[in-house]
């Protein structure tokens, strides 16, 4: 069931794809793992959504992200967060989970899921988060077999979704700069739209990627860079999408919160909620986000005026004919 028709009427992989050629470089994505995130990042203007794994795996599940969310469930969550926005959605396939006909079964499963993009890695399987050590990659060869694998799978079912090619090798046992390059370059042959590097170090190993591949599409995740790249750095190095993860900062504001909770009592709770009145999303602003006002609408259209008339016969606090501006 979607709430949120796509504004555009048309495919997420081809506004996708419109926005990569037409719009500022780089895009503006919000992370997050579950359709919460999305729909909070929709409200607030964004255009783009990036499912993360380890946060699905995280909210979802409450395990850490090491290859334990199955296809099953990875796919499932997707399409929930890709009937629950408008904007276009990038998701995180994992290492394909499995050889070149897992891989193929992971593309046709993402796509049918409505994803407008998304990635699959090279480490092992299992694999674990990027930023863990221990981290493995299977040989290069192994890993463009499956790109091209999902590769003819988009090309059969939705030319526009971009396939996304992600290298761990820069923190995997035996990796390093060299073998980052080596392996971008057999994975941009084995016709990936764009490649996703984690781990890199610094400047100037970015430097050395872009002079490499001067007109390859290229996402990083490089949270270990130290002092963080600005918003102007990420234009010169030709970044196309910077991603935020929106789920991180809410972890860190409910534990603190929780903590204060914990030590001073409901009086913390009382103050949050006076301060917050006025806010868009108040107490009950999440039923306004997750699509009552839609249901109101669907209800006017095949119900009877005696059975919308429950509105002014009943009390509540939150009425979804008076709806606000989430944003």
């Amino acid at each position: 069931m979607r709430l949120r028709p796509r504004t555009n009427k048309g495919k997420a992989s081809s506004e996708l794809r419109r926005m990569l050629r037409d719009e500022s470089l780089p895009l503006l994505a919000i992370g997050g793992g579950t359709s919460h995130h999305a729909q909070l990042a929709e409200a607030t203007g964004f255009k783009l959504f990036g499912l993360s794994g380890s946060q699905a795996s995280a909210h979802i599940m409450g395990m850490p992200d090491s290859g334990i969310m199955t296809l099953t469930e990875v796919v499932e969550n997707a399409r929930r967060i890709c009937q629950a926005v408008s904007i276009p959605v990038i998701a995180d396939g994992e290492t394909g989970f499995g050889n070149v006909l897992n891989a193929t079964r992971t593309a046709s499963d993402l796509i049918n899921a409505g994803v407008a993009g998304f990635f699959i890695e090279d480490q092992v399987f299992p694999k674990r988060c990027g930023f863990t050590k221990g981290v493995e990659v299977v040989a290069a060869e192994e890993a463009a077999g499956k790109l091209r694998a999902a590769k003819a799978v988009r090309d059969e079912l939705d030319p526009d979704v971009v396939l996304i090619a992600r290298t761990d090798a820069r923190s995997a046992v035996g990796g390093g700069m060299d073998e980052v390059l080596r392996r971008c370059e057999i994975y941009l042959n084995a016709g990936v739209d764009m490649l996703l590097i984690t781990a890199l170090q610094n400047r100037e190993e970015i430097r050395k990627v872009r002079e490499r591949f001067p007109d390859a599409s290229i996402e990083l995740n490089i949270s270990g860079i130290n002092p963080p790249l600005t918003m102007e750095e990420f234009r010169q190095f030709k970044i196309c999408i910077m991603t935020m993860p929106i789920s991180k900062v809410a972890q860190i504001m409910m534990y603190d919160f929780l903590h204060a909770y914990r030590d001073r009592g409901l009086e913390v709770f009382n103050e949050f909620t006076e301060k917050n009145k006025r806010h868009p999303f108040g107490i009950f602003g999440f039923l306004e986000l997750t699509g009552f006002p839609r249901l109101l609408e669907i209800e006017k259209q095949f119900l009877s005026s005696e059975q919308i008339a429950k509105y002014d016969q009943s009390i509540g606090i939150y009425d979804p004919r008076a709806e606000g501006k989430l944003s």
